[in-house]
C-alpha cells in the first residue's frame, strides 16, 4: 500500500463527506484546484474519503497481481475517541459518532468497490467494542473489562461498526481483547452472533484481533481448558482467529464435543465465501477484473496529488492572532523550523502503512518557500533542555518561528507522506485551510477528575464525574470540537427552515406521555413505532465569503433536544462542506433524517425521538421547530 494516506490526516474531512460521483471529464481523476469554477464542482474537492480508499484499494490490488500484497484489509479504526489519553486517538475519525459512523461506511465503500458481491478487497472494522484503553495506572487492555450501559453502547461505542455493517457492506469485523461487561468480545454470543450477524446481518466474516483467544484464556483466565476457549469463541460467532490458538485447539474442542463440526463448517464458510467474493479462486490474479492493475498504477502522479490534496483538507487552523498567517515569502526570507517532528518522515503516516513513494518534510516543505534555519530543540518526551540554546539562536535569526508566546497554530494529526508540503502550503497561504477539529481538546484538570477506565458517558454531577464529549462535557475546553479557523470569514442566515414536524406513527402504536420514557418532556416516541422512510428535515442556509480569499467551509449542524436525563446536551445532526470564492454567497440544503438524527437513546438502549422543542445550532445561528406526533394516544414503553 505504497501511498501513504492515513485516516488521521482524513480527520477533518469526514465533515464533508457527500459520495463521490465521476470524474469531469477531460480533468485528471483527482485534480482540484478551488480557484476553478469547474473543479470546485468535482466531487473529490468536497470529500477525500471515498476516493483515497479507492485510490488504495487500486494500489492494493496492482500490488496482489504482482505477489507482493495480499486483499484483506483490517482497516478503517473506527472506535470512538472517549478519551484523550488513548495513545492512538488519532487514527480514530474522532468522538462524534455520526462521523465515525459515515467515515467507517465511506471508507468500506471506498475500498471494497462497488461491483455487487464481488470484492476488489476485504475491509475490516476494528476494534469491536468500547475499545480504547491500552495501557492506563497499570490496566492494560488485554485485562480491562469495561463496564458499559445498554445505552452508551448503544449510543455511543456500537454505532460506528453498525454503520460499517448496515450502510458500508464490511466484509468482516474485528472483536477486541478487551471484556464488555466480564466477557470477552470474542466469546460474547450476544455481541457477536446476536448483533453483528443477527440484528445487523453481516455479509462477511469475524475475526479476532491477534490472538484474542489466547489473551482471554491465558491472561483473563475466562475459561478453564483452551478447549473451552476455542468453543466458546467459536460458538459465539468467531469465524477466523488472528494467530495460532484455534489451529491448536478447535479439533480437541471438537473431539470432546464441546463444539460440533457444524459450527466450524459455519465459520469456515464465512471466511471461504469472502474469498470467493475476492476472486481468489477465479484462476490467476490477470484474468480476474482487476487483472489490468499493475506496477504502473502505484504511485503514479494522480495518487500523489491526491495525497497532497488530502493533507490539505485535514489541516486545521487552531489559532491566528491578526495576521500571523499566512507567512509572506517576500517579507519572511528567513525561517526558523524547530521542533523534534520538523524533519520527520515514517512519523507523518503513523504505524499502520505500506511504504511511501516518498516523503516531504515539514522542513523540506518550508524550504520550498524561504531560507530555513533548523534545529530540533528536544526529542519529543523533551526530558532536557540541553538542545535549547540553538533553537534560541536559530529562532533570533530569523524572521519567523516557533516561539512560547505563539500567535498561530496548525494541527496536521498524521498528514500522509506529502504532509511537510501541506503545511508549508498553508503557513504560506497557497492554500486556504478549512478542517475541523475531530475531536474536542481539554484542560489538564480535566483528566484528573475521571479515571480512564470508567466509560460512562454522561456527566454525574453526585460524583463530580464531567462526562465524556462535546455531547455531554459542559466544562471549560481548550478547543472544541467542530473547531477551525480559515483565512477568510464566513457568516451564515437561514434561508428556510420548517417550524413544526410531524412525525407519523405506523399504525400501530399510538402516543401519550408515559413515565417509562424518563424525560421531562412529554413524548418520546420509539423509532421501531415511526413511519421513519422518508421522514426528513431539509434546512436551506445562505453562506458568505465576506473574507478577501477564496475558500472552503464546512457546514456544521448541531441539535439541542428537548432537555431530559439521558438526552446529549448537543449532537451533531448534518453537516456539508462548500467552496464559497471571496465575496460571493452560496445556499446550502442540508437533510436531517428524523428518526435517525433527531433521536435519542434512552436507558435500556432503546432509540427514541423526543417530542418537543428541537433547537438547530447552526454556526452562530440557532433555529427552533417543534415535533410533535401525527396521532396523540398512548405510547408503549
Amino acid at each position: 500500500m505504497p501511498l501513504s494516506i492515513s485516516n488521521q490526516l482524513l480527520l477533518p474531512l469526514l465533515l464533508l463527506l457527500p459520495l463521490l460521483g465521476g470524474a469531469t471529464a477531460g480533468r485528471p481523476p483527482f485534480a482540484c484546484d478551488p480557484r476553478d469554477a469547474a473543479s470546485r464542482n468535482f466531487p473529490f474537492c468536497r470529500s477525500s474519503v471515498p476516493i483515497a480508499a479507492r485510490v488504495v484499494s487500486d494500489e492494493a490490488r496492482a500490488m496482489y497481481n504482482g505477489g507482493a500484497a495480499g486483499l484483506t484489509f483490517w482497516s478503517p479504526n473506527v472506535n470512538v475517541l472517549r478519551d484523550p489519553r488513548w495513545g492512538r486517538g488519532q487514527e480514530t475519525p474522532g468522538e462524534d459518532p455520526l462521523i465515525v459512523g459515515k467515515y467507517a461506511a465511506s471508507y468500506v465503500r471506498g475500498l471494497q468497490g462497488n461491483d455487487g458481491e464481488r470484492l476488489k478487497v476485504a475491509a475490516c472494522c476494528k476494534h469491536y467494542t468500547a475499545y480504547d484503553l491500552d495501557n492506563w495506572n497499570g490496566i492494560d487492555r488485554f485485562h480491562f473489562d469495561a463496564k458499559v450501559s445498554k445505552q452508551d453502547l448503544e449510543d455511543t461505542f456500537n454505532v460506528p461498526f453498525k454503520a460499517c455493517v448496515l450502510e458500508g457492506k464490511v466484509a468482516s469485523v474485528m472483536c477486541s481483547y478487551n471484556q464488555v461487561n466480564g466477557i470477552p468480545t470474542c466469546a460474547d454470543p450476544s455481541l457477536l452472533r446476536g448483533t453483528i450477524r443477527g440484528s445487523w446481518r453481516l455479509d462477511g466474516y469475524i475475526v479476532s484481533d491477534c490472538d484474542s483467544v489466547g489473551v482471554f484464556y491465558d491472561t483473563q483466565h475466562y475459561t478453564t481448558t483452551p478447549e473451552e476457549a476455542a468453543a466458546d469463541a467459536i460458538k459465539a460467532g468467531l469465524d477466523l482467529d488472528c494467530g495460532p490458538f484455534l489451529a491448536q485447539h478447535t479439533e480437541a474442542a471438537v473431539q470432546r464435543k464441546l463444539l460440533s463440526e457444524l459450527d466450524v463448517n459455519n465459520a469456515l464458510a464465512n471466511t471461504v465465501t469472502v474469498q470467493m467474493r475476492l476472486g481468489m479462486f477465479d484462476g490467476e490474479p490477470s484474468d480476474q477484473p482487476y487483472g489490468h492493475l499493475g506496477p504502473q498504477h502505484v504511485c503514479t502522479a494522480e495518487h500523489q496529488r491526491l495525497a497532497l490534496e488530502a493533507a490539505h483538507q485535514g489541516i486545521v487552523l487552531l489559532k491566528n492572532l491578526g495576521t500571523s498567517l499566512p507567512l509572506s515569502p517576500q517579507r519572511h526570507r528567513t525561517i526558523a523550523v524547530i521542533g523534534p517532528n520538523s524533519d520527520v518522515t515514517v512519523a507523518m503516516i503513523g504505524n499502520y502503512a505500506g511504504v511511501a513513494c516518498g516523503y516531504t518534510t515539514p522542513l523540506q516543505g518550508v524550504t520550498r518557500y524561504a531560507k530555513t534555519i533548523h534545529q530540533k530543540g528536544c526529542d519529543v518526551a523533551c526530558v532536557g533542555d540541553q538542545l535549547f540554546a540553538r533553537a534560541e539562536v536559530a529562532a533570533r535569526h530569523a524572521d519567523a518561528t516557533s516561539d512560547p508566546r505563539v500567535s498561530a497554530i496548525i494541527w496536521v494529526g498524521y498528514p500522509g507522506q506529502a504532509g511537510g508540503a501541506a503545511i508549508a502550503d498553508v503557513i504560506f497561504g497557497s492554500v486556504n485551510p478549512g478542517g475541523k477539529l475531530p475531536m474536542t481538546w481539554y484542560p489538564q484538570s480535566y483528566v484528573a477528575k475521571l479515571p480512564m477506565t470508567r466509560m460512562d458517558m454522561r456527566a454525574d454531577p453526585r460524583t463530580g464525574y464531567p462526562g465524556r464529549t462535546y455531547r455531554f462535557y459542559k466544562g471549560p475546553v481548550v478547543y472544541p470540537f467542530g473547531h477551525g479557523l480559515s483565512y477568510s470569514k464566513f457568516s451564515h442566515t437561514i434561508a428556510k427552515a420548517p417550524m413544526l414536524v410531524s412525525v407519523p406513527l405506523d399504525g400501530r402504536h399510538t402516543a401519550t406521555s408515559s413515565n417509562t420514557s424518563s424525560l421531562s418532556t412529554d413524548l418520546a416516541v420509539r423509532v421501531t413505532h415511526t413511519k421513519c422512510s422518508g421522514l426528513f428535515v431539509s434546512v436551506h442556509v445562505d453562506v458568505k465569503n465576506t473574507g478577501q480569499i477564496d475558500g472552503s467551509h464546512t457546514l456544521l449542524v448541531f441539535s439541542n433536544p428537548p432537555a431530559g436525563k439521558w438526552a446529549p446536551q448537543r449532537q451533531l445532526v448534518a453537516f456539508e462542506k462548500i467552496h464559497v470564492p471571496a465575496g460571493s454567497q452560496q445556499r446550502v440544503r442540508v437533510g436531517i433524517h428524523v428518526c435517525k438524527h433527531l433521536s435519542v437513546i434512552d436507558k435500556n438502549g432503546i432509540r427514541r425521538i423526543p417530542i418537543g422543542e428541537h433547537k438547530l445550532d447552526i454556526g452562530d445561528l440557532s433555529h427552533s421547530m417543534s415535533l410533535e406526533a401525527a396521532t396523540l394516544g398512548e405510547i408503549k414503553a
